[in-house]
C-alpha cells in the first residue's frame, strides 16, 4: 500500500515555523507549532486571560486566529518560493467551551491546487474533545 504524497514541499520545520511568529498577532496569544507530521501541522494555544472572553470561555476569534494561522502557515508550505498563500475564506464552528488549559489545533489539507487550496483545522481540549472545527480557503497568488 502506497503512503499518499505529502503536500509539503519540504518537510516543515518547527523552529522555523516558530520563528516566523514574532512579533506577530501569534506571539502575545501563546501560539507554539508543536508537531508536523507527513501531511499535517499542530499548535497549541493557552486558555488564559489572553484567550478568554468576558464570560470565561475561550473565545471564539482566538480559535480562529489559531485555526488561521495553522491553514495558512501549512499552505505556504505548499507552495514555491516565488508564491505566496492568502485566506479568502474562513469558517468555524464553536462546539465546546473551554475555561482552562491548553488547546491544540491540527491542519490537515482537504485540497492543494495550483491556484486555491482548502484545509480543515479541528481544535481541541486536553481530553482531545472537538471544541472548534474550521475550514479555511487560501488563493495561491505570486509572492509581491
Amino acid at each position: 500500500m502506497d503512503t499518499p504524497r505529502s503536500p509539503f514541499r519540504t518537510p516543515p520545520d518547527l523552529a522555523a515555523l516558530n520563528a516566523l511568529s514574532r512579533n506577530t498577532a501569534m506571539e502575545p496569544l501563546g501560539i507554539v507549532f508543536t508537531q508536523v507530521g507527513h501531511d499535517f501541522i499542530r499548535a497549541t494555544m493557552p486558555v488564559d486571560e489572553r484567550t478568554r472572553q468576558p464570560y470565561g470561555l475561550l473565545h471564539g476569534g482566538a480559535s480562529v486566529l489559531l485555526a488561521e494561522t495553522l491553514g495558512s502557515s501549512a499552505g505556504m508550505l505548499c507552495v514555491g518560493e516565488d508564491e505566496a498563500c492568502v485566506g479568502i475564506e474562513i469558517n468555524a464552528n464553536h462546539l465546546r467551551g473551554v475555561r482552562e488549559g491548553t488547546v491544540t489545533g491540527t491542519a490537515r489539507p482537504l485540497h492543494v491546487g495550483g491556484r486555491t487550496q482548502v484545509w480543515e483545522i479541528r481544535i481541541e481540549d486536553e481530553r482531545q474533545r472537538l471544541v472548534c472545527i474550521s475550514r479555511i480557503t487560501l488563493a495561491v497568488i505570486p509572492r509581491p
